[in-house]
């Protein structure tokens, strides 16, 4: 019955656990606690615990895994699909009412009670069952829901959301409960003869239908152009943090299945190794949210991470990255990618997002996280230096880096970088903080206008060399794509003597990448500056067949790539290195 005083079921009993010490928590559970201890005492939303039932029924019922065993509810789903379906609240309507006995009517103000939870968002870590979870939504929804529905499931790409369909096919198949017995009777070629010889719930083409009611789930790309539009009012949304998604396609779904009066929005994912995209805005908002910094009692959200690295080494704490360890995933397979992570730096970054949702800088094939770390500030004044030059994106922003020989193997590098005022105001929020960093340390410099004037960019860094830091540069090496007018002018007012052509690709890469990787592990290359730390984290390399690496830019666009530039200028010094001694 609802109840605007009653403590939901599995919340109680997930919240008992907690108190007790059974169940460990990270921080962002814990203000999600607070949410739903503040609805409790909430009097105007009220608690309806048939509603979670039924839906609990329905799954033990009906569902199965997507290997046909028997689906039994984990205890994380109860409370999951308790925060989605058990919360309400009456809202004041102008409804028309008809005279009983005359023509006409008026309008009367009525009660109308409605669903509270219309988004719910669950970051957990790999392995935690999240797509089953989906699909025990999605098929409720389908059969049970005896208005026609148009449901949508999501995820970059179309094999992946095929997670959420698959168990729902095999249920299909098994018809395990009586109402899937029924829902199956029949054969899908009679499309002729009596209705009720005739399947009432299929697989088809077009994703899974249900003919009694006309109501379709459907795989649709992740994009706005194939998601906008639409009047969906159940709509799943996979792994939308953890991948290079660029468009915010839960915001699109949501203006289309706003068209209904009450729908769901089921955002899951594991924690991302790509920093700054869409992904990291949505979850700036969600911490908002939790912070109580904003209102929104519509919104579910829980976010499973470890409070900090440290705790990686403590099995005791993994239950705050993963609720359902030990159920849907063993600790021996933890304690595995823990000691790979150890074995193998270049995997760890993807282990500590992955299974321990803890979100790191870039991806990195190349360079690990420890040699992405800064060293203490150091000033470079009137000591001779390389220069290298990227130049590719003269049109969007340009990058300099100096790499300055110390003697014993240890070069100084600092960089600075340009960017136009357009490119600034186009990125995402969470972008554009970590931009704000490299502004007030002085690494990058924002230009007026919508392109780069390279006579602004040069007289800008001619200022700046020969200014306070007072650089004394001796080589200069360049990516040539876009570099002519730069070179040009440089050469002309110091001469050419020093400056050389760096040809990008894998032959000339690898040699020098390669150096710089071992320079890096090794400490040596000093660097202060939170840009330089930003793009080394963020710098892929691809291997041919034959071992050569190369930089990977299909994100350059939508970074400061100082590392191209380090590699230029690392060429132009062994070129010139006499002029250093």
């Amino acid at each position: 019955m609802l109840s605007n005083t009653a403590t939901p079921k599995y919340y109680g009993q997930f919240r008992e656990k907690v108190l007790r010490g059974e169940i460990p928590i990270n921080r962002e559970i814990s203000m999600e606690m607070n949410r739903i201890d503040d609805l409790i005492r909430n009097p105007g939303v009220y608690y309806d615990d048939q509603a979670v039932e039924g839906w609990i029924r329905f799954c033990e019922n009906e569902l199965t895994l997507t290997d046909g065993s028997d689906l039994h509810l984990l205890d994380s789903f109860k409370l999951w699909g308790e925060e989605l379906y058990g919360w309400y609240y009456y809202e004041e309507i102008s409804a028309f009412e008809p005279y009983q006995n005359k023509s006409g009517g008026r309008y009367v103000t009525r009660k109308h009670k409605k669903r509270l939870t219309k988004k719910q968002y669950i970051i957990t870590a790999r392995g935690s069952a999240k797509s089953m979870y989906v699909a025990c939504i999605q098929a409720y929804e389908l059969t049970v829901n005896p208005a026609t529905t148009h449901q949508v499931t999501t995820a970059p790409t179309m094999p992946q959301a095929e997670e959420v369909m698959g168990p729902i096919r095999t249920a299909i198949v098994r018809s395990r409960g009586p109402f899937f017995k029924f829902l199956t009777e029949g054969s899908l070629q009679n499309t002729t003869g009596l209705k009720a010889n005739r399947v009432k719930l299929a697989s088809t083409k077009k994703g899974i239908q249900n003919f009694l009611t006309g109501s379709l789930l459907e795989v649709r790309p992740m994009s706005i152009d194939k998601l906008q539009g639409l009047n969906s009012p159940i709509n799943s949304v996979d792994e939308w943090l953890s991948g290079d998604i660029r468009e915010d396609v839960i915001g699109t779904l949501e203006q289309g299945a706003s068209k209904n009066e009450t729908y769901t929005i089921l955002a899951i994912s594991s924690e991302g190794t790509v920093r700054n995209s869409v992904g990291d805005t949505i979850k700036m908002e969600l911490m908002s949210i939790l912070r109580g910094d904003y209102i929104a009692p519509h919104v579910s959200i829980f976010y499973y991470r470890l409070d900090d690295i440290k705790e990686v080494e403590n099995p005791a704490m993994w239950l705050k990255a993963n609720p359902n360890l030990g159920k849907t995933v063993s600790y021996e397979t933890y304690q595995l990618d823990k000691e790979r992570a150890e074995k193998a730096p270049a995997s760890r970054n993807d282990i500590l997002a992955k299974r321990f949702g803890i979100p790191m800088e870039g991806y990195t094939y190349f360079f690990t996280y420890e040699e992405t770390k800064l060293h203490k500030k150091r000033e470079f004044w009137q000591l001779p230096c390389a220069m290298g030059c990227d130049l590719s994106r003269g049109d969007d922003f340009c990058a300099f880096t100096f790499l300055f020989p110390l003697g014993g193997d240890r070069f100084g590098v600092k960089a600075r970088s340009y960017i136009t005022e357009r490119t600034l105001y186009k990125l995402p929020m969470a972008m554009r903080m970590k931009y704000e960093k490299f502004l007030s340390e002085g690494s990058l410099i924002v230009m007026p206008g919508t392109a780069l004037d390279m006579t602004m960019v040069y007289e800008n860094l001619y200022d700046f060399i020969n200014g306070r830091v007072a650089y004394d540069v001796r080589a200069v090496g360049y990516d040539p794509y876009n570099a002519r007018e730069f070179i040009e002018r440089w050469t002309s007012e110091n001469g050419s003597f020093g400056v050389e052509k760096v040809i990008q690709g894998a032959r000339t890469e690898s040699v020098p990448l390669g150096e710089l990787k071992h320079l890096a592990e090794d400490r040596k290359l000093l660097f202060d500056e939170e840009i330089m730390s930003f793009t080394m984290g963020n710098c892929i390399t691809i291997e041919d067949t034959n071992g050569n690496r190369k930089l990977l830019k299909d994100r350059y666009e939508q970074k400061i790539d100082n590392v191209s530039a380090l590699m230029d200028a690392w060429v132009v010094y062994k070129l010139y290195k006499d002029s250093f001694e």
